[in-house]
């Protein structure tokens, strides 16, 4: 197989990881439709920061010395759960306060820019050992055809941040829909249901 070959392939993996539903999504859609586009694409550019540190971890064995350890993979799946609530439950108050004046560009509450939207999505994916396992399974069969750890830390920050940069604009565009109080309302309440939920799937969760 050509390097080209094996780049694409790997990205075409990791694309695929990024688009299944899960915290990551749920978290840019929400910075998307509330705060604005610029807030979603700063929550996508830490999630894919966050895919890159992992599959560095992954190419150095770091990784897999987490998944491997039962007290590490319990404090990491403890302390991401914790976040997830904690996102979960920041978005329901946000929806029981309810929207506010019809008006673009609307601060998340009690965030602090595009800085705390970068942020919250890198810990959301730096906090998911689910992540941590599934780049410790794909990264070792593409070491070993020759690709360098720099590339395919690179590649996978490319298709995480093409995926959810897309999504981000996406919901964008929608803007002055979900600028409305009633559907932020709804959007954000959804959300937290989800990341709650998300949260409870991920404390239940137990090492494959």
């Amino acid at each position: 197989m050509s390097s080209m070959a094996q780049i694409v392939g790997f990205g075409g993996v990791v694309l695929l990881g990024a688009m299944a539903p899960g915290p990551d999504f749920a978290v840019v859609v929400r910075r998307s439709a509330v705060s604005g586009r610029g807030h979603g694409m700063a929550a996508a550019a830490g999630i894919a920061v966050g895919v890159f540190a992992w599959v560095v971890a992954a190419a150095t064995g770091v990784a897999a010395l987490l998944a491997a350890s039962a007290v590490a993979f319990t404090v990491l799946k403890v302390v991401g759960a914790a976040y997830l609530f904690y996102l979960g439950i920041k978005s329901l108050r946000a929806a029981w306060r309810g929207g506010g004046k019809l008006e673009l560009d609307i601060p998340d509450p009690g965030g602090r820019g595009s800085w705390a939207a970068f942020t919250e999505g890198l810990l959301t994916n730096a906090l998911n050992p689910k992540a941590a396992l599934f780049l410790v399974a794909l990264v070792p069969q593409f070491l070993g055809t020759g690709m360098s750890v720099l590339t395919l830390s690179a590649v996978a920050l490319a298709a995480t941040v093409a995926w959810f940069l897309a999504v981000a604009n996406v919901v964008g565009l929608l803007r002055k829909v979900f600028a409305r109080p009633a559907v932020r309302r709804v959007v954000d309440g959804l959300t937290g249901a989800a990341l709650i939920g998300l949260g409870v799937k991920l404390a239940a969760s137990t090492r494959p």
